[in-house]
């Protein structure tokens, strides 16, 4: 099974763009900036290309870990246990049979240990087709909710392809922009609060990153006014993260740091 932790922006490049015009052209006093939501996904798909027998689940379900996602046909794996197994039980024989001339006297170390060896051999092949067919079914390797299903039943999946990729719990964050101006008042842990349409009101959250570099360059000569240009990234994680979806556009208020004594 092939899972590929990937940071997935659910949104179009104009967002992050749109953010930065937005914030540079403001008063870098302002505490609230543009931002948009996005999930860190878990990307689940076969080690080797096949045909989608059947999903055992749709977008939107909540899985627990281990529980079936899908299966991919393995006809081509069965037969290769078939073969394995055939070649192990030849292998056992053999050895069975040095094992008996060694103690008799008629046969030789050598030709005993060969046959160990051949032995130890279609054990591993063996248990190695064994894997492969155990892993054209496809369990989850994490606890969390369905976002999407990219190929369906009868499908043709290339080896190493995402059949369902999987968002769990905490891996939703707000993505913002704010000047350098900024930057000094702020630190990881403050509060903000999240506003977007539709949204519920009073979603909260917290700062969990603040980029060590501009996201947008200006020109070499750093006039005042080009400096104000400058913004850095900032992520946030939301308290309840269930009030928010991935790829909403949304609106972010800093909170103020408390004082430390």
């Amino acid at each position: 099974m092939t899972v590929v932790r990937h940071r997935a922006a659910m949104l179009l490049l104009l967002f992050p763009l749109l953010a930065i015009l937005l914030t540079g052209c403001g008063d870098a006093r302002e505490s609230t900036y543009q931002g948009w939501v996005e999930g860190v996904f878990v990307f689940v798909g076969p080690d080797e290309p096949g045909r989608v027998d059947h999903l055992a689940v749709r977008e939107g379900d909540v899985v627990a870990e281990g529980a079936a996602l899908f299966a991919v046909d393995a006809e081509l794996q069965q037969a290769d246990l078939r073969v394995a197994e055939a070649a192990l039980n030849n292998a056992r024989n053999s050895f069975e049979r040095a094992q008996q001339l060694l103690k008799s006297g008629s046969g030789s170390q050598k030709a005993f240990d060969d046959a160990e060896a051949n032995l130890r051999e279609g054990e591993a092949r063996a248990n190695a087709a064994r894997t492969r067919l155990t892993r054209r079914k496809l369990s989850s390797p994490v606890a969390g909710a369905v976002q999407q299903i990219y190929y369906r039943q009868g499908e043709m999946v290339p080896a190493g392809r995402a059949v369902v990729s999987i968002i769990p719990p905490g891996n939703v964050k707000v993505r913002f922009f704010v000047p350098q101006a900024v930057l000094p008042t702020i630190s990881i842990g403050d509060p903000i609060s999240i506003a977007c349409d539709g949204c519920e009101t009073n979603i909260t959250g917290h700062i969990s990153f603040i980029a060590a570099a501009a996201e947008y360059t200006p020109p070499v000569i750093y006039s005042q006014e080009e400096r104000s240009k400058l913004v850095f990234l900032i992520e946030a994680r939301p308290e309840d993260e269930g009030k928010l979806r991935v790829g909403q556009p949304v609106s972010v208020e800093i909170g103020a740091r408390e004082t430390k004594q």
